[in-house]
């Protein structure tokens, strides 16, 4: 039995995940950005050990959360899937921050930094990430027109990044990403083509399989098997950067 923690899993992907993991005998901690979504995901899974609730729209707020996951306890796995989807328009956050970059970006940044180190990371990425640049020169979008659906891009490519950067600094935690489809939920679009099915189930596999597909670090998935990812993921020098800009717009410095 593991105890995993999902970000934003009081709908969607992520509660669907914790469901699945629930039913297979874990112990899964959800989280909900209020009280009203918290209710509600309390009665879709009954069986989560906690709901953890706070915005991850704000430093303070997913500082906030990243405190209430500690409190209760070490976590086997962490799965980073808290985003905001394509379609948003270009909203500003109380930190002065875009809001796709707030939550999508800097919050899993921030997550991984203040929590306790699990044994396994899983950050959801998008097989939109594929057709963009990382733009760390304009990561905030003051240059660029605003563009949701690559500024969404971006921050999935980021996420990638991220999750690459933390396998090659932590030694001792499985590190990995993976696309879980453009599939039909509240984020992809009622049109959206791929398998609703299957859209839960690596980010699952990867935070309790024993599996030694699964047990690796480092590497992008889809659908359960090994995918190359846009090769700006694995750029060392773009990772880094990535990581010094989250922790001087945040002040908190990811530990070695």
């Amino acid at each position: 039995m593991s105890r995993i923690f999902i970000s934003g899993s009081s709908t969607g992907l992520g509660l669907m995940t914790a469901e699945l993991l629930a039913s297979q005998g874990h112990k899964v901690v959800i989280h909900a950005r209020n009280d009203n979504r918290a209710e509600d995901a309390a009665r879709s899974l009954p069986k989560a050990e906690a709901v953890v609730i706070g915005d991850l729209e704000t430093i303070a707020g997913t500082t906030s959360v990243a405190a209430q996951v500690n409190a209760l306890g070490r976590f086997d796995a962490i799965i980073h899937n808290a985003a905001v989807g394509y379609r948003e328009g270009q909203l500003t956050t109380s930190d002065g921050l875009p809001h796709v970059f707030a939550i999508n970006t800097l919050s899993p940044y921030l997550l991984t930094a203040l929590i306790e180190r699990p044994q396994r990371l899983i950050y959801l990425s998008s097989g939109m990430h594929h057709h963009v640049d990382a733009n760390l020169d304009d990561i905030l979008w003051k240059k660029r027109r605003w563009n949701g659906s690559s500024a969404y891009a971006e921050s999935k490519l980021h996420d990638a990044m991220l999750a690459f950067a933390v396998s090659r600094r932590w030694t001792d935690v499985l590190s990995n990403s993976l696309e879980p489809g453009w599939v039909p939920t509240k984020m992809g679009g009622p049109g959206a083509p791929d398998d609703m099915d299957k859209a839960h189930v690596t980010q699952a596999w990867l935070a309790v399989n024993d599996n030694p597909e699964a047990q690796v670090t480092g590497k992008y998935f889809y659908h359960l098997k090994r995918m190359k990812p846009n090769p700006q993921a694995y750029d060392t020098a773009l990772q880094d950067r990535l990581l010094a800009i989250c922790a001087e717009i945040s002040g908190v410095t990811l530990p070695t």
